[in-house]
């Protein structure tokens, strides 16, 4: 497995190359401009879209603006803002938010042109059950130039990277997260999280869409109020720490500090990386899965949805991972110091790794370390005490050579703890073979040649407990009011993650229908994979790392499919975009009277 991560790895630098983040910046720019700042036009009659005032039964089209919309961010409003944030913060720091505002703001014209391709395009020969997105915009759209060859292929690419990103970020990130957090907070076994999961998306994903979209409608406003009430409950009572919070945003996007404690630390272009990484796997913008969901809207206007998909990016980034992002930084939880010290008082002894014959282990010049088992006791028992059982991960910090594309020398050493008992347990620290260290060299190793190296063998202070995503997000509510995280983020963690799965299963589900059209055999065969595999998660990933390697990849490869996609047909969607807006200026769509929010919620109104 160490080989099949180091590859993954390896395959992320290049389809994350900066210049591809460039890229997708300068597409959001364009459109920008193009469609004249429609991100205005999104934030007012967006709002009276999904108001209802423009609902018409007699559309073509499954679920009105309202439930699409819903159904669109119960796939984005998930873990992306509670654990994605978390990681962008911890990897990248606190110079990553100012990048996911960036992302977000052009995001907001990213989404709105993607999805009025997807609503020109459509299929809609069965209007109950309308069908759509990217596959379809170049199925129909090559085929009118006489090119439907060159459609078919480029469609089928893009599925593939759908059926990655639906099965990584959109299946795994959310499954792993849920049970990490359970086992952390409540001992739950990660298997039985996986289980549940697996039901509950199960029972739902068997009835389509319009299921989908009616649990949608209620689940995402109830959980979105909920986690935002009690991040506004750390923002409250940290309110005077707001101004230099915001100067710390701003300082760190272009000019990092010096990292301390749990945060090892990194370069500006680092943090722009990870908080454009983040953002980007949080809105799913420019990445073509949300017009999926919208191509489901009753419309007879295709920029009319693609106005009320312009909020997604708002609300999903600019608001929800903006209260994530200040309650971890208020709380102090990123760059928080040991939660645990040495039993003995003494930093244990690193030493050289050897190989079976007494040798030292060198490659490249390089050698590598051995941490030995070492006892050590709480420091901090407020954050401690639920930690301290056996299997909890850890990791030391110590510094090495600088191999990362963090550019910093503090690196993550991984641990695993054993042995607990009175307040002390015993720690195991990267439990891999020689061999297995040496194929992965660049991670950790130390050059004692040079004298730009840091000597060896490093100090290590302490001990960090290991947070990943989502537990990190609760351990700052906590820091701030006790049992806060505990309750808060666990029950908001556990409904984000179960929105996005039901809404993502229906994504890979639309790839399916693309390649093997409406075979009921192919369809519940995929439902029952896709259930399967989050029970299969909760075992196999076990760290942030793994866990931020596997989302990234699964959005990256889907943003180098869409891309092209936009820019082929973006003329297309920008002359319907200006028609639809001189028409609605001229006063030619008159908006009826706002139907009631129960009924909007509901769905009835189209029916």
């Amino acid at each position: 497995m160490d080989r099949f991560w180091s590859m993954l790895d390896v395959v992320n630098a290049v389809i994350w190359h900066q210049y591809v983040l460039f890229v997708v910046l300068g597409v959001g720019v364009l459109f920008t401009l193009w469609s004249l700042f429609g991100q205005y036009r999104a934030l007012t009659h967006g709002v009276q879209v999904i108001r209802g005032k423009y609902d018409d039964k007699h559309d073509p089209g499954a679920i009105n603006h309202f439930q699409a919309l819903s159904t669109a961010l119960s796939a984005t409003v998930g873990l992306g803002n509670i654990a994605g944030v978390a990681i962008a913060i911890s990897l990248g720091g606190p110079g990553a938010v100012f990048w996911m505002w960036v992302t977000g703001l052009f995001g907001m014209a990213l989404k709105m042109t993607e999805v009025t391709q997807s609503m020109i395009y459509r299929d809609t020969s069965d209007p109950e059950n309308p069908h759509g997105g990217p596959m379809f915009v170049v199925k129909k759209g090559f085929q009118q130039w006489g090119l439907g060859w060159v459609g078919a292929i480029i469609g089928g690419i893009f599925v593939i990277t759908l059926f990655v990103s639906t099965i990584t970020g959109g299946n795994m990130f959310q499954a792993h997260n849920v049970a990490d957090i359970g086992f952390t907070y409540f001992s739950i076994p990660k298997w039985v999280t996986g289980l549940v999961l697996t039901i509950g998306v199960g029972a739902v994903i068997i009835g389509g869409i319009k299921r989908i979209g009616d649990v949608a409608g209620r689940v995402v406003p109830f959980m979105c109020g909920l986690y935002l009430l009690a991040g506004l409950y750390v923002i409250v009572v940290n309110f005077g720490q707001i101004p230099g919070l915001f100067a710390l945003i701003f300082r760190e996007a272009f000019a990092p500090s010096e990292a301390v404690g749990a945060f090892v630390g990194g370069t500006a272009g680092y943090g722009f990386l990870k908080g454009m990484q983040r953002a980007l796997f949080s809105n799913e913008a420019g990445q073509g899965s949300a017009p999926i969901a919208h191509s489901a809207a009753k419309t007879d206007e295709p920029v009319r949805e693609g106005v009320v998909a312009g909020l997604e990016p708002f609300i999903d980034t600019l608001v929800v991972c903006t209260i994530t992002a200040m309650v971890i930084l208020l709380s102090g939880a990123w760059n928080r110091a040991p939660a645990l010290v040495y039993a003995d008082g003494q930093v244990p002894a690193i030493t050289e790794v050897t190989d079976g014959s007494g040798q030292t282990v060198v490659a490249n010049g390089k050698h590598f370390w051995s941490i030995p088992e070492v006892r050590v006791r709480v420091r901090d028992a407020g954050e401690a005490a639920a930690q301290m059982k056996a299997g909890t991960n850890v990791f030391f910090v110590i510094e090495a050579e600088d191999l990362s594309e963090a550019g910093t020398r503090r690196h993550r050493v991984p641990g695993v703890m054993t042995g607990v008992s009175d307040g002390s347990a015993t720690i195991v620290a990267d439990a891999r073979t020689a061999e297995q260290r040496a194929a992965d060299f660049p991670r950790y190793a130390f050059t004692t040649s040079t004298a730009a190296a840091p000597a060896f063998p490093p100090e290590i202070d302490g001990v960090f407990f290991s947070f990943n995503g989502a537990t990190l997000t609760a351990k700052a509510f906590d820091r701030v009011l006790p049992g806060l995280g505990m309750w808060i983020v666990p029950a908001t963690a556990f409904l984000f993650a179960f929105s996005t799965m039901i809404s993502w299963s229906y994504y890979g589900e639309q790839a399916v229908v693309y390649l093997l059209g409406r075979r009921s055999i192919a369809i519940m065969g995929y439902r029952v994979v896709y259930c399967l595999l989050i029970l299969v998660t909760t075992q196999i990933v076990n760290t942030e790392a793994q866990l931020d390697i596997l989302s990234t990849f699964g959005t990256g490869v889907m943003l180098w499919a869409n891309i092209p996609i936009m820019l082929i047909f973006g003329p297309m969607a920008m002359k319907a975009y200006h028609d639809y807006m001189k028409r609605l200026k001229s006063g030619q769509m008159s908006a009826h009277r706002a139907p009631p929010l129960r009924s909007v919620v509901e769905g009835s109104d189209v029916e």
